[in-house]
């Protein structure tokens, strides 16, 4: 596959097949199973920054900060943000007090800019807006008129809605006013719940941007390291289908994690993936991933699989 620029939606933004993930960057044990130092944070930022993956996204909820952060270290680090870089980041609720109002989007912006050390980021997502009501997000001085007057002021040049469950993420997609979708942990290679949602961003003339390709490791570790799913439990049904599409993966003589940031990468309704890395390593590692040469007749023998899943199998 070749690796090329491509634009996001209609946002005039550059984007790569690939963005880093910052989520581990900020030391997220209760999610991903393991620590990351200060140290490997920034370093792996460092090489995020100047390798050839030209996006990387964060937000002021991992590691409440410290991922932004950490990330702020290494912009300064390499003399400032580089020249068309995307950096994305996401504003969102208290994590003490649950307040999803537009007071805190300010508050929560504010504190985002200081951390990385900018004054204004390319890309900026309302995130999580499951944890509040449609009405009470879109009503008048509410988060989705806050974000819209940031990008209005500068402060981003486009935004965007990131969540999980896709019925609710739908409403805001609908509502015309972001430039950008994403995903998570529901467009891989076991859970299709996105489809409709990306074909709705799409077909508007959105960037679609899909994270968490990995299910929160295991589509990277296999069942063998781990036995959870979209950060939680996952049930047996599930966990079978995955051995059988490690099998096939084994058989192929393919990683499992290549097949599954292919899986996202090769399809053409998606700008970007968002690979979570928490070494610098890791980078190059995923570049090989979407470079490598993968039979066509796997991901049809992937699809064969999850058809036969229960429609509630997995997050929605």
């Amino acid at each position: 596959m070749r690796w090329t620029v491509r634009p996001l939606g209609a946002t005039g933004l550059p984007v790569t097949p690939l963005m880093v993930g910052g989520a581990p960057l900020g030391s997220m044990p209760s999610n991903f199973g393991y620590d990351v130092s200060a140290e490997d944070g920034v370093a792996t930022a460092v090489a995020a920054l100047t390798g050839p993956i030209r996006g990387i996204d964060t937000s002021c909820a991992y590691g409440r900060g410290e991922s932004e952060r950490r990330i702020g270290a290494a912009i300064a680090e390499v003399g400032g943000l580089p020249d068309g870089y995307l950096l994305a980041t996401k504003v969102t609720r208290d994590l003490d007090t649950g307040d999803f109002s537009g007071a805190e989007m300010r508050r929560a912006i504010a504190g985002s800019l200081r951390r990385l050390g900018v004054d204004s980021v390319p890309l900026l997502y309302l995130h999580d807006p499951e944890n509040t009501t449609f009405a009470a997000a879109t009503a008048p001085g509410g988060p989705v008129e806050v974000l819209r007057e940031l990008k209005e002021t500068g402060v981003a040049r486009a935004i965007g809605v990131a969540g999980g469950d896709t019925e609710t993420i739908r409403e805001y997609v609908e509502t015309g006013h972001f430039d950008v979708l994403l995903t998570h942990n529901r467009w891989t290679l076991v859970n299709r719940t996105a489809d409709r949602l990306i074909d709705a961003a799409a077909g508007r003339g959105m960037g679609v941007v899909n994270a968490a390709v990995f299910g929160g490791g295991i589509l990277a570790s296999g069942t063998g390291a781990s036995r959870r799913y979209g950060y939680r439990d996952a049930p047996e049904e599930l966990l079978a289908a995955i051995r059988r599409i490690e099998a096939l993966c084994q058989e192929a003589g393919v990683p499992i994690a290549a097949a599954a940031v292919q899986f996202s990468v090769r399809d053409p309704r998606i700008s970007s993936t968002v690979v979570g890395v928490s070494r610098p390593s890791r980078i190059a590692q995923s570049v090989a991933a979407v470079e490598r040469d993968i039979p066509a007749a796997l991901f049809d023998a992937v699809d064969e699989i999850v058809a036969g899943l229960p429609a509630d199998v997995g997050p929605r």
